[in-house]
């Protein structure tokens, strides 16, 4: 639990101001994954173009693990009993898939023409 308070902390700069518009992204965001989990490849153009903009905003690589603790934890609260390990690891590998997808698509060098 301090562990994510921590984390929390860490991002808090990228976000100033009234938290209300982000909670409404993040709710949106998170309604678009779970309903593409089925069809991964439907969602990963969005989450490509939200990554892109997300270092516009100052997000590193290093706060998206931050970010993916803070939600899973927030996650566990809210669900309580129905926070199964068998949900836990759905939503870890989800959130890690979808991350990394991220990552790559923000931070990623572009290669050389051949």
């Amino acid at each position: 639990m301090a562990g994510c308070s921590r984390s929390l902390r860490r991002c808090k700069p990228l976000f100033p101001g009234d938290m209300t518009k982000q909670r409404r992204k993040l709710m949106a965001s998170l309604a678009i994954v779970v309903h593409g989990l089925s069809d991964l490849p439907s969602i990963l153009p969005t989450a490509s173009a939200l990554a892109k903009r997300h270092v516009g905003y100052g997000a590193k690589p290093e706060h998206y693990p931050l970010v993916g603790e803070a939600l899973l934890w927030t996650l566990a609260r809210a669900l309580g009993p129905h926070w199964t390990p068998e949900v836990a690891s759905a939503w870890t590998a989800a959130y890690t898939t979808l991350s990394d997808v991220m990552i790559e698509a923000a931070y990623a060098r572009p290669h050389a023409a051949e």
